[in-house]
């Protein structure tokens, strides 16, 4: 039996090669490239037809292409969680030496004396529905960026608006902005053009009124006229309106997998397309997990434990060590589902009224939620109260 062991980089890639009684039989280096992964399987080769292990540690999108490649070779792969890697080098040696080279052979070391399961790969469209949710959740975080910066303008420019308007952000607010993007402007509108903006912006909501009241306190409004400002706040509006397109695109891609897919996680109250793909796509293979506990823990719900002696510690924290894309959507959809469904509503009220914070009961709903979905998913059987 040989131990293949890879450290992950950006331009190249170190393994290590070592037979079940741990001793070295090659060590060398190959680019992350076409040349690099044909040297790497020659390498390979050479202890075929013998059983090999490859493992490697998951580093994201830099090993992306060499798992497939080994998969297309069809060895055995095993992708280690970069923490157990880590708290495996330091129980070997107190010193604080880690290079590329130190790295590869400790994984190889890991593979030989540990248990783990197979590397297996993931649907077509459970891998399809990963890529578009993470894009997703990066477009979200840009344009929540956008959004604090826009707040950020809008107190330079025209302080006072908050206070007359239900939000910034809403779309009558964009519109007003886009055209008039400081308070000195706004100030010199006519009236009626001020109304008619607003209330077509507004579906009606806004009215002459509340044009009024806009246009007075842009009169009496200590904000900048600073143009640079002012560019500044339009360009971030017009981003925001591109950012909310892309995603109103993405978002159809992602149900139009989802519809393909018919997974059970849908007819769960609260759960739409976007929240369900998330939490598909990060569990993967429901099958890797052997109990609830264990996608407890995947996702970083779990509390933390501390105990010494006879001491246990009551007050741990949650551990988020695992997907924070997978506990982000567990979450969003215990707050949903604990609004929808009877059961886990009144399982929320039962911890708030036990004096728990707020969002500390929410995490107790997602953690009942949690054994629901591996109930549904392990079984394909549909939600029903």
């Amino acid at each position: 039996m040989y131990y293949v062991g890879i450290d992950i980089a950006k331009d190249k890639h170190d393994c290590a090669i070592i037979d079940s009684e741990g001793n070295v039989l090659d060590s060398f280096t190959f680019g992350n490239n076409k040349i690099g992964f044909n040297a790497f399987s020659n390498s390979i080769s050479k202890f075929l037809p013998l059983e090999i292990t490859i493992g490697l540690e998951s580093t994201g999108h830099y090993g992306f292409n060499l798992i497939d490649f080994i998969d297309s070779l069809q060895l055995p792969l095993i992708v280690l969680n970069p923490l157990s890697v880590n708290l495996y080098r330091k129980s070997l040696t107190l010193r604080k030496t880690k290079t590329d080279k130190i790295d590869c052979m400790v994984i190889a070391q890991m593979i030989r004396t540990g248990e783990f399961k197979p590397y297996t790969p993931v649907s077509y469209h459970l891998s399809e529905l990963k890529a578009l949710t993470r894009h997703r959740y990066r477009l979200i975080k840009e344009q929540s960026r956008l959004k604090i910066s826009i707040t950020r303008l809008i107190q330079i420019l025209f302080p006072e608006l908050p206070h007359h308007v239900w939000s910034i952000h809403q779309k009558s607010s964009y519109v007003l902005l886009s055209k008039y993007p400081s308070a000195s402007l706004i100030a010199d509108v006519h009236l009626t053009t001020l109304t008619t903006i607003l209330s077509n912006a507004s579906r009606g909501k806004y009215s002459k009124d509340k044009a009024l009241e806009i246009r007075d306190a842009a009169r009496n409004s200590i904000g900048s006229t600073r143009v640079s400002f002012q560019f500044e706040l339009v360009q971030n509006i017009e981003l925001i309106r591109k950012f909310k397109s892309e995603i109103k695109i993405l978002d159809n891609e992602i149900k139009k997998l989802m519809l393909e897919i018919d997974s059970v996680i849908l007819t769960i109250p609260g759960i739409s397309y976007t929240l369900g793909s998330i939490i598909i796509a990060e569990i993967g293979d429901i099958s890797r997990f052997n109990n609830s506990a264990q996608l407890l823990a995947f996702a970083g719900l779990e509390p933390g434990i501390h105990q010494s002696g006879g001491y246990t510690s009551d007050r741990q924290k949650m551990v988020k060590r695992g997907s924070r894309y997978l506990r982000y959507a567990l979450l969003e959809s215990a707050r949903l589902i604990a609004m929808r469904d009877p059961v886990f509503k009144e399982y929320m009220k039962k911890k708030l009224s036990e004096g728990k914070h707020y969002n500390i009961a929410k995490s107790h709903v997602a953690k009942k939620l949690v054994r629901v979905i591996f109930k549904l998913l392990s079984t394909e059987t549909k939600f029903n109260r």
